[in-house]
């Protein structure tokens, strides 16, 4: 089992898509969070789940066996790696979920899909969130990842 959440820091005033937050990835073995770190490594949260999208949906899409990613103006890193069973997923501290790239691929869009609700319809990265989340979720499609 895996679950994710992608928060915004509060008191940065309105949203406008380029808000510090944060990202939790919790598994069966762990947990990978960017929050309460020294140095910190909160992100620019809007941006950072659309890279996320961008490069965790290729990777699922082709065979490559490993998948690093690192959010934007952060040091926090995941890593996704395929298995003969399925995937890891882990940070700099090891493993902290074996799951199904079906399962991955659900928990980082309900994530995304909470986090968009804070997003106004007219911030600077309202086009690239909505186009990311859209191609993303076509891997959730009957027939699709």
């Amino acid at each position: 089992m895996i679950t994710v959440q992608f928060t915004v820091r509060p008191d940065q005033g309105d949203a406008d898509g380029f808000d510090l937050g944060d990202m939790v990835v919790s598994g069966d073995l762990g947990t990978a969070d960017s929050a309460g770190h020294v140095p910190d490594q909160g992100m620019m949260i809007y941006l950072s789940v659309v890279q996320l999208l961008d490069s965790l949906g290729n990777f699922l899409r082709n065979n490559g066996k490993v998948h690093r990613f690192t959010g934007v103006d952060t040091s926090f890193s995941l890593v996704v790696r395929r298995t003969k069973d399925g995937l890891s997923v882990g940070s700099k501290n090891g493993v902290v979920a074996r799951t199904t790239a079906l399962e991955l691929a659900s928990a980082v869009l309900s994530a995304a899909d909470d986090l968009g609700r804070s997003l106004p319809p007219d911030a600077p990265v309202a086009s690239d969130w909505e186009a990311a989340v859209a191609e993303f979720r076509a891997l959730l499609a009957p027939g699709k990842g």
